[in-house]
C-alpha cells in the first residue's frame, strides 16, 4: 500500500471519529431536558425496525454482554421507553418492546438530528447529499458484512 493511500485511511479514521462525536445524540434540549443517550437511541432504533427482542437477541445484534444490556434496558424501562412482554412467538425469554412514549421520544430525537443535518448540509447540492447518503450506507453495510451483524433497515 502506498503512503498516499495509507494517509487517506488515517484521514478516514480521524473523520469518522469526529463524525461520531458530532452526531452523538447526547446533548441538552432547548428546554433543559436531557435527550436520549446514545445507547438508548441505538437500542430504540433497533427495536423500532426489528420489533421485540430478548436480551440474548440484543446481545447478539450489538456484540455486547448481557449484563451491559440488562443495565441499559433497565434504565430504559424506568424511563418508560420500553416494556418487557412475553415472547409473541411463544418462546421462554421475555422480550423488550418499545412503548408509545419510547416511539415518541425516538421520533423527536430523530427529527432533531435530521433538522441538524439539514442545517449543516443546507449549502450542499441535492446530488452531493445523495452521494453522501449512498456512500455512508455502503460504508456501514460493508462493516456489517465483515462483522457478521447486519442492521435491518426500514
Amino acid at each position: 500500500m502506498s503512503e498516499v493511500v495509507a494517509d487517506r485511511f488515517r484521514d478516514i479514521e480521524f473523520e469518522t471519529m469526529l463524525l461520531g462525536r458530532h452526531l452523538s445524540p447526547v446533548r441538552r434540549a432547548a428546554d433543559g431536558e436531557s435527550n436520549l443517550d446514545r445507547s438508548a437511541y441505538t437500542l430504540l432504533s433497533r427495536l423500532q425496525v426489528q420489533g421485540p427482542m430478548s436480551i440474548g437477541q440484543l446481545s447478539e445484534a450489538f456484540g455486547l454482554d448481557a449484563s451491559t444490556l440488562n443495565r441499559q434496558t433497565a434504565a430504559m424501562m424506568r424511563s418508560g421507553l420500553v416494556e418487557r412482554i412475553p415472547d409473541p412467538d411463544g418462546g421462554l425469554a421475555r422480550k423488550f418492546l418499545i412503548t408509545e412514549a419510547g416511539l415518541k421520544k425516538l421520533s423527536a430525537e430523530r427529527n432533531s438530528n435530521v433538522s441538524g443535518l439539514q442545517y449543516v448540509l443546507e449549502d450542499w447540492s441535492a446530488k452531493d447529499v445523495a452521494a453522501l447518503a449512498t456512500m455512508l450506507a455502503r460504508f456501514n453495510e460493508d462493516i456489517e458484512k465483515r462483522d457478521g451483524r447486519p442492521w435491518p433497515r426500514p
